[in-house]
């Protein structure tokens, strides 16, 4: 199995800001250990705050991988383009958000890309990119 994780905007400064919300692990010390734990599946990974370059990275991914586990940011309540990016392929995308955000602020209650993805994973730290490979392993018969 084939999975990439694409983290959107300020991603990158996870361990570093708003750790009252976000945590203070980096997500390079979270790959290593998703990788080590998952050492039968291939995990990718691929940030940037910039959209079309997630946008590339979801048309890139999208016909090649088993699955995309993709926390969008804040360009998940902004983006029409990336929801009609993870509508345009093949590969089932996971949507994950490390808070909450129905706790937060009502714009953030509002997801363009929920009606695209297979599932959702909201508000459970860094445990939720675990949560979501779970997603993609196959049931047990």
């Amino acid at each position: 199995m084939k999975l990439l994780i694409i983290n959107g905007p300020n991603l990158n400064l996870l361990g570093i800001r708003e750790k009252s919300i976000y945590g203070n692990q980096k997500f390079e010390t979270v790959l290593k250990k998703l990788r080590r734990h998952y050492h039968e599946i291939t995990i990718e990974y691929f940030q940037s705050n910039v959209e079309g370059e997630i946008i590339n990275a979801l048309h890139n991914a999208g016909f090649l991988y088993d699955g995309i586990i993709l926390n969008a940011g804040a360009y998940t309540h902004t983006s029409v383009a990336i929801a009609d990016a993870v509508k345009a392929i093949k590969t089932p995308v996971i949507e994950v958000h490390i808070s909450n955000t129905f706790a937060r602020e009502p714009f953030r209650h509002v997801s363009y890309v929920a009606a695209n993805v297979k599932g959702i994973i909201i508000g459970f730290g860094m445990d939720s990119y675990r949560l979501a490979i779970e997603g993609f392993i196959p049931e047990i018969p």
